[in-house]
């Protein structure tokens, strides 16, 4: 007799997909965004052991990123562009931080933490989102950075600064020194703002739920308007953590980037009804 095997039908990814109106923003409160960092250090804290590669490896590679760059920069004379450099990379770092949106969702729901379980959504239907809202970051990313070198050649013309220390001079006791350090706050807050509002929970949003790229930027955008100030404030610890983690060559980022990886998943369950 013929024996019939039965396969369980898997639903298609359109017949699983959220969309904004399924999905539910709660307003949160500064107790709220304070109690998201102590439970992303306590994340960083653990440490599990059974990840002692990964970490070093994100670390590295990020740092080396921005590092390379940074020298890149003082080598062909754009030595203007360095701290636009620098500070561009918050549009990347949630990028650079997926891995740690992963460790924080296994450890609230006591699953292993093996460091290849840290890169599964690159096998699951979050990958696509992803993939997108980081090409989205890096077109920022590069749009902020000529930009930068707009406001910088408006200000100063075609006359280069000859040396760092001179640069810092003018930047400060000139009228065109006070143009660029005015209009490029200006601008470059403006592309904050709007990197922030795009993906303050669009990339754990989209590693936690079956969600299309236009719905993970929609829902990021309705939860930084409802939550502008909580989020306004995180941004500026954000701009800190990672001024302070910039320093010594970017050594600092192999404690900051873990903790704001960790703290962005905890607002962003905060933020986002189960």
């Amino acid at each position: 007799m013929a024996e019939f095997t039965h396969f369980k039908e898997v639903p298609a990814f359109e017949d699983i997909c959220l969309t904004p109106a399924d999905i539910q923003i709660r307003r949160i409160t500064l107790k709220d965004l304070w109690l998201s960092l102590r439970q992303g250090y306590e994340d960083f804290n653990a440490k599990p052991s059974s990840i002692p590669l990964m970490i070093p490896l994100m670390i590295l590679f990020y740092s080396l990123f921005a590092l390379l760059f940074t020298l890149f920069a003082f080598g062909e004379e754009l030595r203007y562009l360095a701290f636009p450099i620098v500070g561009g990379f918050t549009f990347i770092g949630p990028l650079a931080a997926m891995v740690f949106f992963e460790i924080s969702r296994r450890r609230e729901r006591g699953q292993s933490l093996r460091w290849r379980s840290a890169f599964r959504f690159i096998h699951t239907s979050s990958f696509a989102p992803i993939l997108a809202m980081s090409i989205l970051m890096m077109v920022l990313y590069i749009a902020w950075f000529y930009m930068a070198e707009l406001i910088f050649f408006g200000t100063f013309g075609d006359t280069m600064p000859a040396s760092v220390a001179d640069f810092v001079v003018q930047l400060f006791s000139t009228r065109h020194g006070g143009a660029l350090i005015f209009y490029g706050n200006f601008v470059g807050a403006l592309f904050a703002f709007a990197a922030m509002a795009m993906s303050v929970i669009a990339f754990p949003l989209a590693l936690d739920k079956p969600v299309t790229s236009i719905t993970v930027i929609t829902i990021s955008v309705k939860a930084f308007i409802s939550n502008v100030y909580v989020l306004g404030v995180w941004g500026f610890v954000v701009v800190v953590l990672l001024a302070v983690g910039s320093a010594l060559f970017l050594i600092g980022l192999s404690i900051t980037l873990p903790i704001l990886g960790h703290v962005t998943w905890h607002l962003y369950r905060k933020i986002i009804v189960a």
